[in-house]
């Protein structure tokens, strides 16, 4: 398996090529039946705009991605996680957020706002708004806009870190054999992967 650093640059060039209008559409060239080698896996979020083979320019079988309405970290996507990276032995795994989320601006507004009580979620619902929660500054005077726009790059970072501290099986990747946890922003407007750390 190829290293983390090699993994992001391949994320990075075909980010590249996807902004650019060039992408190779890998995605349509080849069928996988008995096997896969995914070099990196992505934690995402579902919103049907951030599909991360597309906006990275990937092909069937390049990435296990594990997606989840606010890109969160609960013990299922710690478990796929830790999955994949036996199973199929990826060094890098990316946390994409993206602008604008919806379960990040639905957290804020559970919180923040006096007509959407958290009371009135379902039970569903109610497991993202605490997982995403503790990313949401309810001290901060900013406007709604870079409240959310705040939100969604700490819960970016509060995920990465629950991969990185969550799973003692991820811990000895990470400490011994090159597994690397990055976050990243998707851009809505442009299209554009920004990456943290």
């Amino acid at each position: 398996m190829i290293p983390a650093q090699e993994a992001l640059v391949k994320l990075i060039d075909g980010n590249r090529r996807f902004v650019a209008g060039e992408s190779a559409e890998l995605h349509r060239t080849h069928k996988l039946v008995d096997n896969q080698e995914p070099f990196a896996i992505v934690v995402g979020c579902s919103d049907s705009r951030v599909p991360p083979e597309i906006v990275f320019d990937q092909g069937v079988g390049d990435l296990f991605a594990i997606r989840v309405a606010g890109n969160i970290v609960t013990p299922l996507e710690l478990g796929g996680i830790e999955f994949a990276s036996i199973k199929f032995g990826p060094k890098l795994v990316v946390v994409l957020g993206h602008t604008n989320c919806g379960a990040v601006g639905a957290t804020v507004s559970a919180l923040v706002d006096e007509d959407t009580p958290p009371d009135d979620l379902s039970e569903g619902m109610q497991t993202i708004v605490d997982h995403i929660k503790v990313s949401v500054d309810t001290a901060c005077s900013c406007s709604r806009a870079d409240l959310i726009q705040q939100t969604v790059e700490a819960n970016i970072a509060n995920s990465v870190k629950r991969i990185e501290q969550g799973s003692s099986v991820l811990e000895k990747l990470i400490a011994n054999q090159g597994m690397v946890v990055v976050g990243a922003l998707y851009d809505l407007d442009t299209g554009e992967v920004h990456f943290y750390g």
